[in-house]
C-alpha cells in the first residue's frame, strides 16, 4: 500500500496554469519501481485516468489533455507531477494521483481540487 498526498489545485481562468504535486511514501521508501497515474472525477462522472507515467518514464495522455499537460515524476523526492496548461473549463475536477496502470483501492488520498472558471 502507499500512500498518496496531491497538492497545487486551485481557481484558474480559462487558459492558465497549473502544476500538481504528489508525494507518494511506501514502504520500500522509494517509488523509482512503480508507475504512477493522475486520475480525475467531475460531479456525477467517475474516475478517469488522465496520465501516466511508467517505471521507466514512459508517458501517454487521455486525448482531452494531450498536447496541454505534462506528467513527470521525481524519484529523490518521491513526487509525481502534473503540468497543466492552456486549461479549459472542462478541466474542472478534483484530481487524484495513485498507481498505474492498476490503481490502490485502498490508497486513494483527499484529491486537489481545480475549477477553470471565468
Amino acid at each position: 500500500q502507499v500512500q498518496l498526498v496531491e497538492s497545487g489545485g486551485g481557481l484558474v481562468q480559462p487558459g492558465g496554469s497549473l502544476t500538481l504535486s504528489c508525494v507518494v511514501s511506501t514502504a520500500s521508501g522509494s517509488v523509482s519501481s512503480l508507475g504512477m497515474g493522475w486520475y480525475r472525477q467531475a460531479p456525477g462522472t467517475q474516475r478517469d485516468l488522465v496520465a501516466h507515467i511508467s517505471a521507466r518514464a514512459s508517458t501517454d495522455y487521455a486525448g482531452a489533455v494531450k498536447g496541454r499537460f505534462t506528467i513527470s515524476r521525481d524519484n529523490a523526492k518521491n513526487t509525481v507531477y502534473l503540468q497543466m496548461n492552456d486549461l479549459k473549463l472542462e478541466d474542472t475536477a478534483v484530481y487524484y494521483c495513485n498507481r498505474w496502470p492498476v490503481p490502490d483501492f485502498r490508497s486513494w488520498g483527499q484529491g486537489t481540487q481545480v475549477t477553470v472558471s471565468s
